[in-house]
């Protein structure tokens, strides 16, 4: 994302962020949160219940004087319609600010043919979703796609993917909102399953880097406990690092001997073919290890020691706190196993001392939560007291119907909210 595109201090992004993560339950954990006046918060959130994205109820535990009311997002509020893209499929669903995913479906479909086909496609798909959304009394306020290659920041312009010719400097962000009616986000596919399993899995790590190791090899960065991109989108994009093994293979990024000539679910397959054992996706790879085949077993564990070969540099360079590994090869042991060993015997023992090496939790659903909730929280920096923005009365639908919001129907907040106390 881009720098200005952030939460930014005190907006009603960071104060939905903090309340979603459980970082804040009360206005007087945000002022203790925010360093803000009481009087401040106070009006922001009061903007924001009114707006129907949280809601205000309950007693907490006091610490001194009146027992705080606590905040909580509002599911009903409104959820955003969530693309995360790969170069072969597509995982389709709805998020709502709180975290939850809904509708989820994968399809088959290749992004490869070119941006024409693939925006048709999408929005076809996409319109369908809403649909649905709208008779389940659910309103659709943005789209977030989750994108498998560099995405300018603060733009959503493609620029030179991999693999995907007719992609470099296409302007998808502008192009879908044009075609659909809504606030649209556009992003880096691997930046994004980061955000996804930072926002709902780990928003107590401040850093932290999230691999995605599936048919190509990417990671998201998550630095002070927001998304990294890098002055050109290109932040994380290990899948071009040239390693030793990989020799002069050729690279779809014109380079020779880049890790995902190696390591790649692709890679994999091709290995696999030249020796003789013909599979067609990564998941019938998958299943040979899963079997215990000794070649596709052996091909995952090594292409496990290039992925940590790469991320060792990167562990000591930046000093995360977890290395996350997502994507279809993460679920083969061998492989998350020897990236696990390779980054202890090569890292500094001071970068691994804390560190830790896992699976993602959010599993196949990062990539659509980190699309859903980016969307969803930039579309707060309209104003939040904007009935057009967020009012739970009527919304605009994809098409330009107008939908009905089911939380109509819902008693309004108190207006005698409980004062904040000093931080």
């Amino acid at each position: 994302m881009a720098s200005n595109a952030h939460d930014e201090p005190g907006s009603a992004q960071h104060i939905v962020r903090l309340v979603s993560s459980g970082a804040a339950a009360s206005r007087a954990d945000l002022v203790r949160e925010l360093g803000l006046a009481p009087s401040t918060v106070s009006l922001r959130v009061q903007e924001l219940v009114t707006a129907g994205v949280l809601t205000e109820s309950g007693e907490g535990a006091s610490r001194g004087g009146r027992r705080p009311r606590l905040l909580r997002v509002r599911a009903q509020g409104g959820i955003a319609l969530a693309a995360d893209l790969g170069s072969h499929h597509a995982r389709l669903g709805a998020v709502a600010l709180d975290g939850t995913v809904r509708d989820t479906a994968d399809l088959p479909h290749d992004i490869t043919a070119g941006p024409e086909s693939a925006v048709d496609w999408l929005c076809e798909r996409v319109t369908e979703l809403a649909a649905r959304e709208a008779e389940a009394g659910r309103t659709v306020r943005a789209l977030g796609v989750a994108f498998p290659g560099p995405v300018r920041p603060g733009e959503g312009r493609v620029l030179s993917p991999s693999r995907m010719p007719g992609w470099h400097r296409y302007p998808l962000r502008e192009v879908l909102a044009d075609r659909i009616g809504l606030p649209v986000s556009v992003e880096n596919d691997a930046t994004m399953m980061a955000v996804g399993e930072h926002a709902v899995a780990r928003p107590d790590l401040g850093h932290m880097v999230v691999v995605k190791a599936g048919r190509g090899i990417g990671s998201g960065v998550i630095a002070s406990g927001r998304p990294h991109d890098g002055a050109n989108g290109a932040a994380g994009d290990i899948s071009h690092v040239r390693v030793e093994e990989a020799g002069d293979r050729p690279c779809s990024c014109g380079n020779i001997g880049c890790l995902e000539t190696v390591a790649s679910g692709a890679a994999l397959i091709r290995e696999l073919a030249r020796q003789g054992v013909e599979v067609a996706t990564t998941g019938e790879l998958l299943r040979l290890v899963a079997d215990g085949d000794p070649l596709a077993t052996t091909l995952v564990r090594t292409a496990g020691r290039h992925i940590g070969a790469v991320l060792s540099v990167v562990v000591n360079f930046f000093n995360p706190q977890a290395v996350a590994l997502g994507g279809v090869l993460a679920t083969a042991e061998p492989l998350v196993a020897a990236v696990r060993g390779v980054l202890y015997e090569r890292c500094l023992p001071v970068c691994t001392a804390d560190l830790e090496i896992t699976t993602t939790v959010t599993g196949p659903d990062a990539g659509l939560l980190g699309a859903g909730l980016t969307a969803l929280r930039r579309h707060l920096r309209t104003d939040p007291a904007d009935p057009a923005a967020w009012g739970p009365d009527r919304d605009q639908g994809p098409s330009g119907t107008t939908t009905q919001d089911a939380t109509a129907k819902e008693p309004s907040a108190p207006a005698d909210q409980e004062e904040s106390a000093p931080a």
